[in-house]
């Protein structure tokens, strides 16, 4: 059974196509085809002007159109395409998805930060770890910060925030704002085991993948931190030429990595587990457990 993903973040469009293998129903096994990304940006129109530009929905437009011919091509039977942060936010965006849908034939369905929020912990990841722990996720994207933390197997909390990297880059993150998110997590993680940290988003894998560690391995809190303080005293290009980052990694990867720093210290937790899953990987399993 061949299943697509297509997530419409703040920063960038992603495509997700994999194979899923159902030799064995009670353990499917999840093998990615294909994963495309193309750097919308629209994070940049909406959180400046509250609506996405013409220029960059014809961009939309273009990129699911192009999302669409691959679908066909690797023989996708089922899709499940979401928008999140900007797409809630901007004025315009039913009339965006209308145009998408009446070009496409793709009806796009922008989710709560909540429902984002659940979509990622459907990667299930901490269910192989220790039992003794207690588990935050913590996704990072351009518009808003997701966190679900649950111990014991249990949910204890799905939450959103309106701290994204875009809105840090742009200047709009009160410190109430920071002040909230501080208060609700110290409250809600308080009085639980060890909490360990999950970290999804494109740039916690970066810094995974620049640490040079072992896949299944943790990063420490301290690393983040000398990451954070290294890139913080260069320039864009400097970030783009030593690092060899894309113009739009080496823009976000600051403030991305203050957020992780920020949420992980204030639930206590000194590392950092980074499976390399995102909001699209999630949206796979459900479509998966709908479609079963």
């Amino acid at each position: 059974m061949i299943l697509a993903a297509i997530d419409i973040g703040s920063n960038a469009a992603r495509l997700l196509i994999t194979d899923v293998q159902t030799f064995n129903p009670a353990a499917p096994v999840f093998n990615k085809l294909a994963l495309v990304r193309v750097p919308l940006r629209l994070g940049f129109d909406v959180f400046d002007t509250g609506e996405i530009s013409t220029r960059k929905v014809e961009n939309i437009v273009k990129t699911i159109q192009s999302y669409k011919l691959l679908m066909d091509v690797y023989g996708v039977s089922h899709l499940k395409a979401c928008a999140t942060s900007a797409m809630r936010d901007a004025k315009n965006g039913a009339a965006i998805i209308d145009k998408v849908y009446n070009k496409t034939g793709i009806k796009i369905e922008v989710i709560s930060g909540q429902q984002e929020a659940s979509f990622i912990y459907e990667n299930h990841v901490a269910e192989n770890m220790s039992k003794d722990d207690s588990y935050l996720y913590i996704d990072v994207g351009g518009g808003s910060t997701e966190l679900t933390f649950f111990s014991d197997g249990k949910l204890v909390f799905k939450e959103s925030f309106n701290i994204g990297t875009i809105r840090l880059l742009k200047q709009q993150v009160a410190d109430k704002q920071w002040d909230d998110m501080k208060e609700f997590i110290k409250k809600n993680t308080r009085g639980y085991h060890k909490v360990t940290a999950i970290g999804t988003g494109g740039n916690i894998n970066k810094v995974f993948s620049m640490s040079k560690r072992k896949d299944g391995k943790s990063l420490p809190l301290d690393l983040l931190k000398d990451y954070y303080r290294e890139f913080s005293i260069l320039s864009l290009s400097e970030r783009m030429r030593l690092f060899k980052m894309r113009e739009d990694r080496a823009d976000v990867i600051v403030p991305a990595l203050l957020i992780y720093i920020n949420v992980m210290r204030w639930a206590d937790s000194t590392e950092i587990f980074v499976p390399k899953i995102g909001l699209a990987d999630g949206l796979i399993q459900h479509l998966y457990d709908q479609v079963k």
